[in-house]
């Protein structure tokens, strides 16, 4: 068996091409445009790709685009003013604040100023809580794009046996409770659950984030098992010349692509779908705060 490969780069596309129809109904409709405003302390070089990145797909989908770039020895205090008058800005519908800040700053102090209706990265508190109880939410970006991927791929995921690999806040926690709201049976596996190996075997569903390159092996998978792959590791690549690496996920590609019947790809997979979701979130958002009607397949 050669797995299908779920293309999340296409995916990707496909959800900015619905995001931008949404939004330029909504320009014609309402004359309201989404705005998303992004802000970044520091110069952590991939943190700078990665905003560029957000800035230019946000404008390519119809979206006005908030950039604020702050020294690294900013104060707490002022970075909390800027959250504060953002949050208080008509024309702004979404804030994400780059992550990780510098030492000095409070990360969870941050997050948690940012007005929950606004918080497109769904890691504030009041959002933690209300997917946790089943409730209108913003979803986090990452976990959002894999759930959208085994919908298309699956359609109904009632009854699925899921396991979800790592048990942080931005993917493993909110990952079980996407995956229940769509009535799969979740397990949340992580570095001291016993005989892991077995527990991964039984999965329908495998969802690796743990931040270990290529640590899930083919003989984990059961044949025909949906797995993906949300770990994007750096190793060195001396094949390619001096200094230079390469991209590889959680799972072990190579001999997982063997037994699964689907997989995502690294890089191309979850990775696109990340600022898609965020464009999507954004749209979301605006939504609710204009009472306008929100896209269908675009929220948990």
């Amino acid at each position: 068996m050669t797995a299908k490969i779920i293309d999340g780069k296409a995916f990707a596309a496909k959800v900015r091409a619905q995001v931008a129809t949404h939004v330029a109904k909504i320009k014609q409709s309402h004359g309201v445009t989404p705005g998303l405003a992004v802000v970044l302390v520091g110069e952590d070089p991939a943190s700078q790709v990665y905003v560029r990145s957000k800035g230019k797909m946000t404008v390519e989908v119809g979206m006005n685009s908030y950039e604020h770039k702050l020294d690294a020895d900013t104060p707490e205090a002022d970075l909390l003013a800027l959250i504060d008058q953002l949050n208080n800005d008509d024309n702004v519908h979404g804030i994400l604040v780059q992550l990780p800040v510098p030492d000095h700053i409070n990360e969870d102090l941050v997050i948690n100023s940012i007005n929950p209706a606004k918080d497109v990265d769904g890691f504030h508190i009041s959002n933690v809580g209300l997917l946790g109880t089943g409730q209108k939410s913003m979803v986090p970006c990452t976990p959002l794009g894999c759930l959208m991927m085994l919908r298309d791929y699956h359609g109904s995921l009632s009854g699925l046996d899921a396991v979800i690999i790592g048990r942080s806040n931005i993917v493993g926690k909110p990952m079980a409770q996407l995956l229940l709201g769509d009535s799969c049976t979740v397990t949340i596996a992580h570095s001291r659950t016993r005989d892991l190996p077995d527990v991964v075997r039984r999965a329908d569903i495998v969802v690796a984030a743990v931040g270990r390159p290529e640590m899930v092996p083919g003989d984990w998978i059961k044949p025909g098992a949906t797995v993906i792959d949300v770990g994007i590791n750096r190793l060195d690549a001396p094949e390619k010349g001096e200094g230079k690496t390469r991209l590889v996920g959680d799972v072990d590609f190579a001999s997982v692509s063997q037994v699964a019947g689907a997989i995502t790809p690294v890089p191309g997979g979850v990775g696109p779908m990340t600022i898609a979701c965020l464009l999507a979130n954004t749209l979301t958002a605006c939504c609710r705060a204009g009472g306008f009607e929100e896209p269908e397949g675009l929220t948990a």
